[in-house]
C-alpha cells in the first residue's frame, strides 16, 4: 500500500532551493511578483523574454507564462496557482492547470517566501519536484544559473523603482 511522503529528509532530497536577499521592501517585490506587467521584465533570464503573462492571484487561479529565446523558440508554461498569502508566499504547480484541471505533464510545484530583511527582503524560491529524475532534469535544464539571472533581473527591476527611473 502507498502512504503519503513526509516533510522529512526523503523528502526534501526532491527540492531546489535558491535565497536571496533583495534590496528592496518586501511590498515592491510582491508587486513585482504579482504584477503581470513587472513580471514580464523579470521572469525569463535573459536574453529570452515573457511577452505573454496571465494571472489570476487566488487558488485555483491561472499562472501562463509564455517566454521567447532569441531564435523565436517559445517556452509556454501553464499552471495554477495554489496559495497565496500577501505578501509573504506564493505557491504555483504545473501539475494543475486553472480550475483545478489535471496538467498533461507535470512537473514541478514552486513556494516562492518573501520574509522582512534587514534592508530588503529574504527571497526564496523552493522547487518541489516529484521524483529524483525530475529534479535532475530541471537541475540540468539550469535552475540554478535560471533561477539565479532572474533574481538578478527582478533585483535590477525593483532598484530602478525605488529609484524612480521605471
Amino acid at each position: 500500500m502507498a502512504t503519503p511522503r513526509d516533510e522529512g529528509e526523503s523528502a526534501q532530497r526532491l527540492d531546489l532551493t535558491i535565497t536571496r536577499i533583495i534590496e528592496a521592501p518586501r511590498a515592491l517585490v510582491w508587486k513585482a511578483w504579482t504584477d503581470p506587467q513587472h513580471l514580464k521584465w523579470w521572469w525569463a533570464p535573459a536574453p529570452d523574454t515573457t511577452p505573454e503573462c496571465e494571472m489570476d492571484l487566488r487558488p485555483g487561479g491561472v499562472f501562463r507564462t509564455l517566454m521567447r529565446g532569441p531564435d523565436g523558440t517559445e517556452y509556454p508554461s501553464n499552471g495554477c496557482f495554489l496559495d497565496i498569502a500577501a505578501p509573504e508566499r506564493i505557491v504555483f504547480t504545473d501539475a494543475l492547470q486553472a480550475g483545478w484541471r489535471p496538467a498533461p505533464e507535470p512537473f514541478f510545484t514552486a513556494i516562492i517566501t518573501l520574509e522582512e530583511h534587514a534592508g530588503g527582503t529574504r527571497y526564496t524560491v523552493r522547487a518541489l519536484h516529484r521524483s529524483d529524475a525530475d529534479r535532475e532534469r530541471h537541475e540540468r535544464m539550469g535552475f540554478y544559473d535560471g533561477w539565479g539571472k532572474c533574481l538578478d533581473q527582478l533585483s535590477a527591476l525593483v532598484a530602478e523603482v525605488k529609484r524612480g527611473t521605471r
